[in-house]
């Protein structure tokens, strides 16, 4: 029996570009419910500015966004049984998920809330008696890893658990390296697929790759994302006299990212929070060695020398170490790829499936009858 037919979801999150995490994960969601037989409605929360000016006036553009948004909430809160909310810390929580659960709750449909923010700790800390009226009113607190679970615990609310969905048709390995070749091509390719963002720290993945870079000339580093960081990493590439070993691509679509998996040695990643990132998961799958900062929900995804290789953050000498031992030995790199693409195969749809029809039910069941909290919250808290 198909739990999805017929069913209608409101799905509420961003969409690419640009293509982050939860963006990709809002559209992958979108096409997968189809796919069961779901009515899905979405509703975009980046949708583009216009005119397309607004969006360079810092207040004018969260206010052109939240009028039309809050009204397209309303249409769909009377067409579909339930919201689906895509949530992140900061701000884009307070103007785009907690406007959608109260929503939900005037119009009388459950709210899944679906958190995914690897900065909730210190936004909690900051904003938490903001944030749990909206939480009490929420049928479904949902999260990606353990990690985000023990985080909301801590605060009196129970979460379950259901992981980063992963494209296991699209993500997948490529066959064994041409003429017994030690590397995919002449010399060995390093990846990073962040955003340049500060939270990322791709400063310490240059600083490590000119290590790198000294050991084995050859070496090359491509870095897949866009941000504010760029002008100031590019200048430090110069600094650092990698010149043209360094590649900054830009923003990538989703689409042309398994391409660009498949043609990588190694993927670093070396983020100062984190999560669950899709970006090691979509890695996994495409059968490449990973190296990891041991951050946030990270080590409780992947195991050290097991199925990644994880470091200290912000130790480039560290990064560098761990990146030379799986270029420099095979063996090594040919295990964590095997042992890591076993691991992966866990978060593919036809394992998540089952998880997110459990949680629609019980949100259908529940409604706006039981509040989520677990424990009494301690008042004292923020």
């Amino acid at each position: 029996m198909n739990s999805f037919a017929g069913l209608r979801v409101g799905l509420i999150g961003p969409l690419p570009p640009p293509s982050g995490g939860m963006a990709n994960q809002t559209k992958q969601l979108h096409r997968l419910l189809l796919s069961e037989g779901a009515k899905v409605e979405l509703i975009q929360v980046n949708r583009p500015y216009y005119p397309v000016w607004i969006g360079s006036v810092r207040w004018l553009r969260a206010l052109a966004r939240t009028g039309p948004y809050l009204v397209r909430l309303q249409q769909a809160a009377r067409r579909v049984d339930l919201f689906h909310i895509m949530a992140n810390s900061g701000w884009s929580w307070h103007f785009f998920a907690a406007p959608a659960a109260w929503v939900a709750h005037a119009n009388g449909i459950p709210s899944v809330v679906n958190y995914r923010g690897g900065n909730a700790e210190p936004f909690f800390d900051r904003s938490f008696r903001f944030v749990k009226p909206t939480l009490r009113l929420a049928s479904e607190i949902v999260v990606p890893s353990p990690y985000l679970e023990a985080t909301f615990v801590r605060r009196g609310f129970q979460a379950s658990v259901v992981p980063n969905v992963v494209d296991l048709e699209r993500f997948a390995p490529v066959p064994a390296r041409p003429g017994g070749r030690q590397w995919k091509h002449d010399r060995p390719e390093i990846l990073v697929a962040r955003n340049l963002e500060p939270l990322y720290d791709i400063q310490t993945a240059l600083q490590a790759f000119r290590i790198v870079h000294q050991a084995i000339p050859g070496a090359r580093l491509k870095i897949a994302g866009s941000g504010p960081e760029q002008p100031k990493l590019m200048e430090l590439t110069s600094e650092l006299g990698l010149g043209d070993a360094v590649s900054f691509l830009g923003r990538i679509d989703n689409e042309e990212m398994p391409s660009l998996y498949r043609s990588a040695d190694v993927v670093v990643n070396p983020s100062l929070v984190d999560n669950m990132p899709i970006s090691l998961l979509e890695a996994l799958a495409s059968g490449v060695a990973v190296v990891s900062t041991d951050v946030g929900g990270i080590p409780l995804m992947v195991e050290n020398r097991k199925t990644a290789l994880l470091v200290r953050p912000r130790r480039p000498d560290a990064l560098a170490d761990s990146v030379l031992d799986l270029l420099k030995d095979g063996d090594l790199r040919a295990r964590l790829e095997k042992q890591g693409l076993a691991l992966v195969q866990q978060y593919g749809w036809s394992r998540v499936r089952d998880r997110w029809a459990r949680i629609y039910r019980q949100a259908l069941e529940r409604r706006r009858t039981q509040p989520r909290v677990k424990v009494d919250v301690d008042r004292t808290r923020a």
